[in-house]
């Protein structure tokens, strides 16, 4: 069964107090940051970076690509 919360004001801003059983499932605890993003479906919450791990992705292929030059450069 899904979850719910409202939307909240504090100060000049608007939030979200998750559910504790959320924020376990997600692995998280006070003072991560979550990116948030649009989705067909409505808002995603993540724990980490998607243009970070996209970017990861792309220097390990790199890396491989490129391992003999990288092996060279290392002696």
């Amino acid at each position: 069964m899904p979850e719910t919360t409202k939307i909240r004001k504090f100060g000049g801003s608007y939030g979200l107090i998750l559910p504790k059983s959320v924020i376990e499932s997600m692995a998280v605890k006070e003072g991560d940051v979550l990116y948030v993003s649009g989705s067909p479906d409505g808002l995603t919450a993540t724990p980490y970076d998607p243009e970070f791990a996209d970017a990861m992705t792309d220097a390990r292929e790199f890396m491989r690509t490129h391992r003999d030059a990288f092996r060279e450069l290392a002696r």
